[in-house]
C-alpha cells in the first residue's frame, strides 16, 4: 500500500538474528500504521499472560504513513509492549530526529523478541541489523550511552538509550532520545533493559511511495493557514507547555502536595513567564514544526547556573514541582536532567517522591524528606534508579509501594499509571479520561483538558461529556497511528486526516469510516487489557478522589463518573464492526 513499505522487521535478540516479514494491505486498510498497526501486532502476536520483563514480550517500535514525508509535525516514532507499569498495554511516543531514519530503514515496524547474553547495541540499517557489544556503558547514564552509540553507528544516524534505571528494570524506566526527548511513561525502558539492550540506533534514506504528493502539499499549506491564524500557534512558540501552569492554577485544577489541593500558592515561580525571566531560552522545535514547543533553557542564576537541557514542560513541571511543593523553577530543572540522566520518567518519579512524603509523615518509612526538599528528592531518584534500600520498593512501582506500606488509600493512581497535572475533581472530563485510557491514568489519549479548560464544554458537565472526549479520543488514536504530534489537535480536524490519509496512502475515507478505524484500534487495546487481567472493573479512579475534595472544595463523586463510562461504553459498543 502507498505510504508503506508493508514490511516488518524481526529481531530475535536471543539467536542473534533477524528476518523480514510482509504487511499484507488489509491490515493497513483496517488499523492504519503507528499505533493501529503496533496495537494489533501486539494483541495477536505477544504471547497471553506473559511478565512484562521476561525475554517473551514484544518490544514494537512503528512508524506511519505520514513519517518522513514533508507533512507538518510527522517527526515522531512510537513503542507498544506490555506495560511493567501496569501488566497491560503499553505504549509511548517520542519526537525529534529519529522517526523518518526509522522508516527510511525500509520498515513499517520493528519487533524485538527474546534477550541477548549480555549487554548490548543494535545498529539498523537498510543492510539489516548489527549487534554490538555495549559492555563499556554498563551503569552508565544516558547522554553518554547515546553519544557513545552514535560514535559506533553510520554518521547522520540516530539513537534511543535506557540509563541506569532501565538496566535495573525500575518501572519507571523510559527512554531516551536526542538527549532530552523521551518515551516516557508506562515503563518502556525495563522492558528494553530487561532484553539486555542498552540503546538502539537508526540509519536509512528510504521513502515510501506516496498516493498524491500534491495533495499533501495542499494539506500543509491548509495546516500552515490554520496555524497562522490560531491564537494556540503563538501561545506554544512564546511559552511552550508551562504556559499550562498559570491556566491550570487560575482553574483550580493544578495538583499540589500530593493531590491536596489544585492551586499552589507559589505558582508563579514555576510559570512559564518566570521561565521567560530567569532563563536564557531558545527554540528546539521537532523537524518540520511552526508550533516550536520545545525550548532549550539555561539557568542564569543560583546553584544551578549554567545547567541547560530542554524543557521544562508542564508536565515536569507538575509532577516533580506541583505535587512535592518546591517553590523554585531551577529546581525542578536540577531534578529534570537527574531524571533524563538515569532514565527516569518524571511524571512518576514527582508522584512517587511525593507518595513517600506522604509514607513518611505516616510512619512508613525511615527515609526523612518533607516538601520542597529537592535535594532529597534526587537522593530519591538515584536510589530508585539503582533499585538500592528504599528505591527497590518505589523502583516496583506505586503499585507495589501502596500495598508494602499500607498506604493504598492514599496513593493515586489508574491500573498503576499515575496521572497527569489536570485534577480530575474539577476537570471532570478528564477524570473520564483517566479511567478508560488503556495505559493507565493518561492524559494524552484524549487531551481533553484543552476542551474543559478552554471553554469548549462546562469542566463540571456530565450529560454529553462522553460524545465529546470519544470525538477527541478518536482524533488522537489517527494521530497516533499517522503518526503526527497532539499539538496539532487544532489544525487536523476530521476532514484534514481524510486528506492526509488519502495523499499518503491512496484510501479515501470518511468521517464515519475513520471513526469506525479509531473505534477498532481503540477497542482493540482494550480487549488486550482484559486479556491480559484488566478488564472493565478497572476502569475507574482511586477511591481516594471520590472521598476527599481539594481544599478549594472541587469534588468529584462516584455516581458521576459512572454516568459517563455508561455513556462511553454505549457509544463504543455502537460502533464495533
Amino acid at each position: 500500500m502507498k505510504g508503506f513499505f508493508n514490511r516488518l522487521l524481526l529481531v530475535d535478540l536471543t539467536n542473534k538474528s533477524y528476518t523480514y516479514e510482509s504487511i499484507p494491505d488489509d491490515v493497513f486498510e483496517r488499523f492504519l500504521g503507528g499505533k493501529g498497526l503496533g496495537t494489533y501486532l501486539l494483541y495477536h502476536r505477544n504471547p497471553v499472560g506473559v511478565d512484562p520483563v521476561a525475554p517473551e514480550n514484544l518490544f514494537i517500535i512503528e512508524v506511519g504513513p505520514a513519517t518522513g514525508t514533508r507533512i507538518w509535525s510527522q517527526s515522531r516514532f512510537g513503542v507498544v509492549s506490555k506495560s511493567p507499569a501496569t501488566g497491560g498495554y503499553g505504549e509511548s511516543y517520542c519526537g525529534g530526529t529519529l522517526a523518518p531514519k526509522i522508516k527510511g530503514c525500509g520498515v513499517d515496524a520493528v519487533i524485538l523478541s527474546g534477550k541477548v547474553d549480555r549487554l548490548s547495541f543494535l545498529i539498523i540499517t537498510e543492510e539489516g541489523v548489527r549487534f554490538q557489544d555495549a559492555s563499556a556503558m554498563k551503569g552508565k547514564e544516558t547522554y553518554d550511552t547515546e553519544e557513545y552509540l552514535l560514535s559506533l553507528s553510520p554518521p547522520g544516524a540516530g539513537a534511543m538509550v535506557i540509563g541506569p534505571a532501565g538496566e535495573r528494570g525500575a518501572v519507571s524506566a523510559c527512554i531516551k532520545h536526542d538527549k532530552y526527548r523521551s518515551l516516557g511513561r508506562g515503563g518502556m525502558g525495563a522492558v528494553l533493559g530487561s532484553k539486555n539492550i542498552k540503546g538502539i540506533s537508526f540509519h536509512g534514506t528510504k521513502k515510501a511511495d506516496l498516493a498524491d504528493d500534491g495533495l499533501l502539499l495542499e494539506l500543509n499549506r491548509r495546516v500552515a493557514q490554520k496555524g497562522n491564524q490560531s491564537p494556540v500557534t503563538k501561545n506554544y512558540q512564546n511559552y511552550g507547555t508551562p504556559m499550562q501552569v498559570a491556566n491550570t492554577n487560575q482553574a483550580r485544577c493544578f495538583p499540589n502536595h500530593y493531590w491536596k489541593s489544585g492551586y499552589f500558592e507559589k505558582w508563579e515561580n514555576l510559570s512559564a513567564e518566570y521561565m521567560r525571566n530567569h532563563f536564557d531560552i531558545t527554540h528546539h522545535p521537532c523537524p518540520n514544526c511552526f508550533l516550536k514547543c520545545t525550548r532549550t533553557s539555561r539557568v542564569k542564576k543560583g546553584r544551578h547556573a549554567g545547567l541547560t537541557i530542554d524543557g521544562p514542560e508542564f508536565e515536569t513541571i507538575y509532577a516533580l514541582g506541583g505535587l512535592n511543593a518546591l517553590e523554585s523553577l531551577e529546581e525542578v530543572v536540577y531534578l529534570n536532567d537527574l531524571c533524563d540522566r538515569l532514565g527516569l520518567d518524571t511524571m512518576t518519579a514527582g508522584n512517587l517522591s511525593a507518595f513517600t512524603i506522604e509514607a513518611y509523615k505516616a510512619g512508613k518509612t525511615n527515609f526523612q524528606i518533607d516538601y520542597n526538599q529537592p535535594d532529597r528528592m534526587a537522593e530519591l531518584f538515584r536510589l530508585i534508579a539503582h533499585r538500592e534500600g528504599v528505591g527497590e520498593i518505589l523502583a516496583r512501582g506505586i503499585r507495589f509501594a501502596a500495598r508494602e506500606w499500607g498506604l493504598e488509600d492514599t496513593a493515586i493512581h489508574v491500573k498503576g499509571l499515575e496521572p497527569a497535572g489536570f485534577d480530575p475533581r474539577v476537570l471532570k472530563g478528564m477524570g473520564l479520561a483517566y479511567a478508560v485510557s488503556v495505559r493507565g491514568a493518561c492524559h494524552l489519549r484524549g487531551t481533553f483538558y484543552k476542551a474543559e479548560l478552554s471553554g469548549q464544554i462546562d469542566p463540571s458537565q456530565i450529560e454529553g461529556k462522553a460524545e465529546l472526549f470519544i470525538d477527541y479520543e478518536d482524533r488522537a488514536a489517527l494521530l497516533d497511528s499517522l503518526i503526527l504530534c497532539r499539538f496539532f489537535r487544532d489544525f487536523f480536524l476530521w476532514d484534514e486526516l481524510s486528506m492526509l490519509i488519502k495523499g499518503t496512502t491512496g484510501m479515501d475515507l470518511t468521517k464515519a469510516q475513520l471513526e469506525k478505524i479509531a473505534n477498532r484500534i481503540t477497542q482493540l487495546a482494550r480487549s488486550y487489557n482484559t486479556r491480559e487481567g484488566l478488564g472493565p472493573e478497572t476502569d475507574t479512579l482511586p477511591a481516594r478522589l471520590f472521598r476527599e475534595p481539594t481544599k478549594e472544595g472541587a469534588v468529584l463523586r462516584e455516581e458521576e463518573l459512572q454516568y459517563m463510562l455508561k455513556e462511553y461504553n454505549a457509544i463504543r459498543h455502537s460502533r464495533e464492526d
